[in-house]
């Protein structure tokens, strides 16, 4: 349940419905709006009786909460979340791309990528420190060598950067060179690692898991914004299915279902979806006209000396159609935002 403060309720007044929340056994959690200031009702394992609650001064009106995933859906917020990163501004009215190489090779071949990125119109700078890989034997990232080398790119060029975290013993380090904290797919439902990355002080994006349903995705990011963090992107990659033409089947139906439930900013991540370079710009065109905000892109100016997704990674001339184009399609469809 959702108790609505008037504009006019005094803190004492908020202050006093948190109490009483408390005192039933609940969770209370205050979320300042606009005009007014609305508190969330959680940890009730059934409906919440409302007449203790909405005769008290200040109250204006108590909203049931039908979904499961209560602090990231439009019924417990209605206005759309904006994540500040620096000087940027993530989610409505703005279009965010994330450009950069799968894996942090060398500071000669991230610093080169990240010149090219930020000159074709890149915001943010990905690369992987720690790669996630399906064999063992494959190229496993630099590590904390490699959160070096981007907080020397962000250093050099001004892009904010991101990377992902692969467990709860580096959320720590990863933290400390970052701007935003990537959570990938396969740790989508690593639930240890959500409560762990919710409590810290960088956004999250949270991609999608590669068979996860919309609704465990928002849940898996109600697992963040429950443990304290607000500021959380989400990231459609694709989902699995039978095809053979693409690595994965990307969802861009999963985008408006997400606006329509969610306030959280949602940016999709063409690369991963399709796995071959031929389709990543008429993917990246398809989800910018659908809405998202952003889109996340493998660039590498030597896509086939890469030691990761080499086949899915733009040139540096593609990546600069890339954007031309996207933008055009966003400055057509903005007022939809």
């Amino acid at each position: 349940m959702l108790v609505v403060m008037s504009k006019n309720a005094t803190e004492e007044q908020v202050n006093a419905v948190v109490n009483a929340i408390e005192a039933r056994g609940y969770e209370a959690r205050p979320i300042p709006g606009g005009d007014r200031v609305s508190i969330g009702i959680l940890r009730n394992e059934g409906p919440v009786d409302p007449s203790p609650i909405q005769g008290m001064a200040g109250v204006k009106d108590l909203i049931p909460v039908t979904r499961p995933y209560k602090l990231v859906s439009r019924e417990f917020k209605a206005e759309d979340t904006v994540i500040k990163v620096r000087d940027l501004e993530i989610g409505n009215g703005h279009l965010t791309i994330m450009a950069g190489p799968c894996a942090i090779e060398s500071e000669i071949q991230a610093m080169t990528i990240a010149k090219h990125v930020k000159k074709a119109g890149a915001h943010i700078f990905r690369g992987g420190a720690f790669k996630p890989r399906t064999s063992p034997y494959s190229f496993q990232g630099l590590g904390e060598e490699g959160l070096k080398i981007m907080a020397k790119v962000r250093e050099e060029t001004g892009l904010a950067v991101i990377t992902e975290v692969m467990d709860t013993e580096n959320v720590d380090i990863v933290e400390e060179y970052v701007d935003i904290i990537q959570i990938g797919t396969r740790n989508m439902q690593n639930f240890s690692l959500l409560r762990r990355a919710g409590h810290a002080k960088k956004p999250v994006m949270l991609k999608r898991g590669m068979s996860a349903t919309v609704e465990e995705w928002l849940m898996a990011a109600e697992y963040l914004m429950e443990a304290g963090n607000t500021d959380i992107i989400l990231c459609e990659r694709g989902v699995r299915t039978f095809v053979k033409h693409s690595r994965n089947t990307l969802d861009l139906s999963a985008i408006p279902v997400v606006l329509r439930e969610s306030h959280l900013p949602i940016i999709v991540d063409p690369s991963h979806a399709a796995g071959f370079r031929d389709q990543v710009i008429p993917l990246s065109r398809a989800a910018v006209a659908a809405s998202a905000h952003g889109l996340m892109v493998e660039v590498h100016h030597e896509p086939d000396k890469a030691m990761s997704d080499g086949s899915q990674s733009l040139y540096p001339e593609q990546f600069e159609n890339l954007c031309r184009q996207v933008k055009a399609i966003f400055d057509i469809t903005k007022n939809n935002f």
